[in-house]
């Protein structure tokens, strides 16, 4: 088991870097299909998403939930546990808009692309 110093080193390992946060939160509204997220994330590389995925699984935080049909079908929803990070990653996106404000000034969100 990995040894941590503090909370914040256990919390950005399972929900840090650059792409799980930004899948956590689109995750926030609702299930979504690898395709719906894919267009939700257009910069992330598909094998990428499908590791963070993966890991984020692994680590009790999202649910795959497989429906058996043809084709099948696959989403992907916060776990109940995920869940928990939901209050935490609308908080940090609220910041984020906020100093996207201070930096560009008050312009409208579609200019800081």
């Amino acid at each position: 088991m990995k040894k941590y110093r503090n909370g914040m080193e256990a919390a950005l390992d399972v929900a840090g870097g650059k792409w799980k946060s930004v899948i956590l939160y689109e995750l926030t509204t609702g299930k979504k299909r690898m395709g719906e997220l894919k267009r939700l994330i257009p910069d992330i590389t598909q094998k990428v998403l499908t590791q963070q995925l993966r890991e984020l699984e692994r680590d009790g935080i999202v649910n795959r939930i497989v429906y058996h049909e043809i084709p099948p079908k696959v989403e992907y929803e916060l776990s109940e546990y995920g869940l928990s990070l939901k209050e935490i990653l609308e908080s940090l996106c609220l910041w984020g808009e906020k100093h996207l404000d201070k930096i560009y000034g008050d312009r409208s969100s579609a200019l800081y692309n």
